[in-house]
């Protein structure tokens, strides 16, 4: 099992910065791949930024150049960096970690952190 827990969220103008963080624990060894996913308020879930195990990362093209996605192994914990928010980044933010073990793939989410960016 992987538990997640994400911190960081809150009410930014549009333009300020946030960090998010999502803390893992558990079998966190057999972590391949750790995501942010955002949900707005009558949206469906959509991927923001992915990192796999080899560092290699991922962005959603409406935040590519504003987001960066960063994992600090020794502190087990997954981070967003968001700069130049806009308020159509309001959204609850949530961490997901993929663990792959024996060829079977478990999937893993934290409870969500929200994020509104004021105009």
């Amino acid at each position: 099992q992987v538990q997640l827990v994400e911190s960081g969220g809150g009410l930014v103008q549009a333009g300020g910065s946030l960090r998010l963080s999502c803390a893992a624990s558990g079998s966190i060894f057999s972590i391949n791949t750790m995501r942010w996913y955002r949900q707005a308020p009558g949206k469906q879930r959509e991927l923001v930024a992915g990192i796999i195990i080899d560092g290699s990362t991922n962005y959603a093209d409406s935040v590519k150049g504003r987001f960066t996605i960063s994992r600090d192994n020794a502190k087990n914990t997954l981070y967003l960096q968001m700069n130049s928010l806009k308020p159509e980044d309001t959204a609850v933010y949530y961490c997901n970690a993929l663990r792959v073990v024996t060829g079977h793939i478990f999937d893993y989410w934290g409870q969500g952190t929200p994020v509104t960016v004021s105009s």
